[in-house]
């Protein structure tokens, strides 16, 4: 398979969870360690060998846009992405619909296989660099999961998984029985938008009701992402957790060496 140099990445939503937090900003731009979450995903990304960027906004788009020809594009493009990086903004004015319209609002700009990440999910770039070199079918999705189960901040609201083999058989928050989480970071072919919208109910649906779809076909693998280190910063609770755990565990991270450097 050629290199995946393709990014989506889904900052459409309200973020009503962390919104106490976030001061009138939009969720994808919310400071971890005084750093906006997207800049965090989007420096994680290119580290791991991103250079082409779709992003999906929605709520005050025209804050997150203004962002990044400000501050972003004057202090993280000049020094560190010398390779040069591109984005492409998709607005989705039905953003207070699930995650799956927001991914469809760009199934136009992603043509070949690409990387599906969440704007409020931090990672290890480890975690994409392997992810990335997964050999992938034309018809299917490979799902990062973590099996460390006992060591995930809110398992409550996390997504659960129930695997058989290297295949996921189910996903959903409410499963009874699982044994791994989705970290929020895909591996895709262009069938994902196909399966979302066969999946679509009154004009809406969620990535895990495409998922689910796949499952069902055992075209949904998943790639074990082992000692790795990811959070989903959704909450004031998650936001303070990843504060606390940032410099232990998210060391291997661009973010984390800038601060470092300071």
């Amino acid at each position: 398979m050629a290199a995946v140099n393709h990014c989506l990445i889904l900052a459409a939503g309200f973020g009503s969870r962390i919104a106490s937090l976030s001061g009138g900003l939009p969720k994808p731009l919310v400071s971890l360690r005084g750093v906006p979450l997207l800049e965090h995903v989007m420096m994680s990304s290119q580290e791991a060998g991103i250079s082409e960027f779709v992003i999906v906004v929605g709520h005050r788009a025209e804050v997150i846009r203004q962002w990044f020809t400000g501050d972003f594009n004057r202090q993280w493009l000049a020094t560190q992405a010398p390779g040069g990086i591109s984005v492409t903004w998709i607005e989705n004015l039905e953003y207070d619909k699930a995650n799956g319209i927001s991914a469809l609002a760009a199934k136009e700009e992603l043509r070949k296989p690409f990387l599906l990440l969440m704007a409020d999910h931090i990672f290890e770039p480890r975690i994409a660099r392997a992810l990335l070199q997964q050999p992938l079918a034309d018809d299917e999705v490979i799902l990062a999961v973590d099996y460390n189960v006992d060591c995930v901040f809110d398992l409550e609201d996390a997504t659960k998984i129930r695997t058989q083999g290297n295949h996921i058989v189910d996903i959903g928050k409410n499963l009874g029985r699982y044994d791994a989480l989705d970290t929020g970071m895909f591996l895709c072919s262009p069938v994902l938008f196909h399966k979302l919208e066969s999946a679509k109910k009154n004009g809406d649906c969620s990535l895990s009701d495409g998922m689910r779809q796949l499952a069902r076909e055992q075209k949904l693998k998943a790639f074990d992402i082992g000692d790795a280190h990811w959070q989903d910063v959704d909450s004031p609770e998650a936001l303070a957790h990843a504060e606390d755990i940032f410099d232990r565990e998210f060391c291997d991270n661009p973010v984390a060496e800038r601060l470092a450097s300071v």
